[in-house]
């Protein structure tokens, strides 16, 4: 099959003087915890010291305030303002679907071994309390299609799939419309795990309709972390059980797991001034940006540092490597690698255990260059031919 060279975009105008990151760094990685611009971090300041200047009042009106954020953070995903809560982050969003289903003994919850860690742990222990068990659907690395492996899963007793928009260690669309359509026929909940979704793909809340899905603000949308929504359907909605009892339980979703009583609140309420920075630089180009330069850095890292590419997703501003057998096998050596890809190269990035040689994961967001990518990969070659000593430990 014939590959048609890749080539860097150009970069958006000021776009890298937006952010307080350390330039002696480069930051591949912003997938894993995004970065705030320079003008959000001053509206979350000022709106704590307007907290700090009046605490009493600030807290007795975030309700308000907070309703405000919440229906313009709707309006910017294409979502019913009603079914849309502000939550920490997505493990807290999928701890509150998971109580919120009444799961009957013997009842299967589907989940990828490609998926998070932590929400994958997370429905194992909720399966532990109910009587349910969890079936892990083992997707390719490469090649095949992962809806026909989901949906070979699906089992007369299979009650809800939790499914990501993108894998986070291998980059990788999975819930597609489609596919939720189908588990949908097959009377199969739906879970949405687009913890890399807001700001980097479209919602598409109504073409797939989800049960529920839940996606990060404070990764590829600017908010301050930790900011996320979760997205929940209207026959559901007065189903939900918040995680924590507060004042607010009577007036049911959404408020009733958004207040938690003297929290934090100011990075959700400085939110929809990220957004708008978003859609002033233009969405669009924001996101043609980012893709193509991480489609260039794969390209790059592949030809350079010899590491072979896994299937990407269009749009994706994340690719995802194989790394050479016995590199990044276990957790320990995963650690080892990125600790000396930081130490040596001066760069951050992802690495992921895998059975047969680790995965690595770069990102591109618009302060990230071409020549980072460039640096990185021949850093690599030079480094994978003498990798970290607990890397090829047992």
């Amino acid at each position: 099959m014939t590959t048609h060279p890749v080539a860097a975009p150009e970069p958006i105008a000021g776009a890298a003087g937006l952010f307080t990151l350390d330039p002696a760094l480069a930051h591949l990685n912003h997938g894993s915890y995004g970065a705030v611009p320079i003008e959000v971090q001053q509206e979350q300041d000022r709106l704590r010291a307007d907290q700090e200047a009046d605490p009493d009042g600030f807290l007795r009106a975030a309700p308000e305030w907070l309703g405000q954020a919440r229906a313009t953070v709707a309006r910017w995903l294409g979502a019913d303002e009603q079914g849309l809560a502000l939550l920490s982050n997505v493990t807290e969003a999928v701890a509150v679907v998971l109580d919120s289903i009444p799961f009957r003994p013997g009842e299967e919850i589907l989940v990828l071994d490609h998926g998070y860690g932590v929400v994958n742990r997370a429905a194992e222990r909720r399966a532990a309390e109910c009587g349910a068990r969890v079936r892990t659907v083992v997707l390719p690395l490469t090649g095949g299609d992962p809806a026909e492996v989901v949906l070979a899963a699906v089992g007369p007793r299979t009650r809800l799939a939790v499914l990501d928009r993108v894998t986070s260690p291998t980059a990788r669309e999975i819930a597609t419309a489609p596919l939720l359509r189908a588990l949908a026929e097959r009377g199969v909940l739906t879970a949405v795990d687009a913890a890399h979704g807001p700001g980097m793909l479209d919602a598409d809340l109504d073409v797939g309709r989800p049960d529920f899905w839940f996606g990060n603000l404070h990764k590829w949308a600017f908010a301050p972390r930790p900011t996320a929504v979760l997205v929940v359907r209207p026959e559901w909605r007065e189903r939900i059980r918040p995680l924590t009892y507060s004042w607010e339980h009577g007036r049911g979703f959404p408020l009733n797991v958004e207040w938690r009583g003297t929290a934090d609140y100011t990075g959700w309420l400085a939110a929809p001034g990220a957004l708008a920075l978003l859609d002033r630089l233009g969405l669009a180009r924001v996101r043609d940006h980012n893709a193509r330069l991480a489609a260039y850095g794969q390209q790059v890292l592949g030809e350079v540092a010899g590491l072979a590419a896994l299937p990407a997703s269009p749009g994706v501003a994340m690719r995802a490597l194989r790394l050479p057998p016995q590199v990044a096998e276990t957790e320990e050596q995963a650690l080892a690698l990125m600790t000396a890809v930081h130490e040596r190269l001066g760069a951050r990035v992802a690495v992921r255990p895998w059975t047969g040689g680790g995965v690595l994961r770069i990102s591109a967001q618009v302060y990230n260059r071409a020549e980072e990518y460039q640096a990185l990969a021949a850093g690599l070659d030079r480094l994978l031919s003498r990798p970290p000593a607990t890397s090829r430990s047992a």
